[in-house]
């Protein structure tokens, strides 16, 4: 008996629910159906998956199922919605992952601009953080990506959009937001300083010495983005954040610092939709050259 994807979901419904009556009715089965599935896989296995015989309580080889099934159910789920949109879109899908910053500025104008020229063509639009946009890339889940800098990979051609410098960014009503065009590094990690990931990139001493101390860091562009609205926190962040989002930071360079974070797209060679996402990448390029994007224009 192989294992199939239907008794691993049966599993992962009962790990979830702790009893057979919640998750049966969840899966619309009845408890004796289910309670078969799950005496199959653990004979299959050659192990309990479930402490007891009430289901509320899982194994060390349970919890591991439990953890790997998740992963499988899911990855399987998305495949099928992707296939079945696939079926609905006669011209082709195209996958587009990115990082927020250039989801709020770039990808609009040239989805549109890609639409207009491909009326036919599918559109899915994800944007998360650099790390995932790879990994999407890599496994075959995206066409083209977005990211934070530049990175040597077997399989992803890549075009560099433009660079901006890093700089402080924080709330309009920051004191550090009233004074002149440039401020000190010291002061900006002096005054309830935010680590972020991009952080990570620049290779400063001092920098990296407040990730480590810093008692707050956010991974996430919108949560960062919150409590610096509030104008208690600092952070340093390149300057298309403010530019480009419509959240109301201010921007000022640091003095001394003129690290830069490059913005590259990649396009996954062996996509079936290559020939679209070039077409996307050449918009991006364009919409970049119109904006004059990495120049120095001036105070956010």
């Amino acid at each position: 008996m192989s294992i199939k994807i239907e008794m691993l979901r049966a599993f992962a419904h009962v790990a979830q629910s702790g009893n057979l009556a919640e998750a049966a009715g969840r899966l619309g089965r009845t408890q004796s159906a289910l309670s078969m599935t799950l005496k199959q896989l653990e004979d299959h296995l050659g192990e309990r998956l479930f402490e007891g015989e009430r289901k509320n309580r899982l194994t060390p080889l349970g919890e591991q199922v439990f953890a790997l099934a998740q992963q499988q159910i899911q990855s399987f789920d998305a495949a099928i919605r992707e296939i079945e949109t696939s079926a609905r879109a006669p011209q082709g899908l195209l996958r587009i992952g990115s990082i927020p910053t250039a989801t709020g500025s770039l990808v609009p104008a040239s989805v549109g601009r890609l639409s207009a020229r491909f009326p036919g063509l599918k559109v899915d639009i994800r944007d998360t953080d650099t790390h995932t946009v790879i990994d999407a890339l890599l496994r075959g889940q995206a066409d083209v990506g977005i990211v934070s800098g530049e990175h040597a990979l077997n399989g992803l051609a890549g075009t560099l959009l433009y660079q901006d410098r890093f700089g402080l960014i924080c709330g309009p009503s920051h004191p550090l937001a009233e004074t002149g065009d440039e401020v000190a590094l010291e002061d900006v990690l002096a005054q309830g300083f935010i680590g972020n990931n991009l952080c990570q990139q620049i290779g400063n001493e001092a920098i990296d010495a407040a990730l480590t101390e810093t008692r707050v860091h956010a991974h996430n562009t919108f949560s960062l983005i919150g409590l610096l609205r509030t104008g208690g926190w600092t952070t340093i962040l390149p300057r298309s954040v403010a530019r480009d989002l419509p959240v109301g930071l201010a921007f000022r360079d640091i003095r001394g610092l003129s690290a830069e974070r490059a913005v590259t797209v990649y396009v996954a060679e062996r996509s079936s939709q290559r020939g679209f996402a070039e077409a996307f990448v050449e918009t991006l390029v364009s919409e970049v050259a119109g904006k004059r994007y990495g120049a120095e224009d001036g105070r956010a």
